[in-house]
């Protein structure tokens, strides 16, 4: 268990530049927010056109 507690705590204390794997998966996320945003507002807008076009048809 010591062996295990001392891994971790070298895992901690480690200051290890960021490597090409964490760069890969900070832009995976924030491609994936961004695409989230993008469609949400999408979304939204298309309802708020849907609106206005039904009431200025009618």
């Amino acid at each position: 268990m010591k062996s295990l507690a001392q891994k971790v705590q070298r895992f901690l204390v480690s200051e290890d530049g960021p490597t090409a794997v964490e760069y890969a998966v900070m832009l995976a996320l924030i491609v994936i927010v961004c695409l989230t945003a993008i469609t949400s507002i999408g979304t939204n807008a298309n309802k708020t056109f849907q609106t206005i076009s039904s009431k200025v048809g009618t």
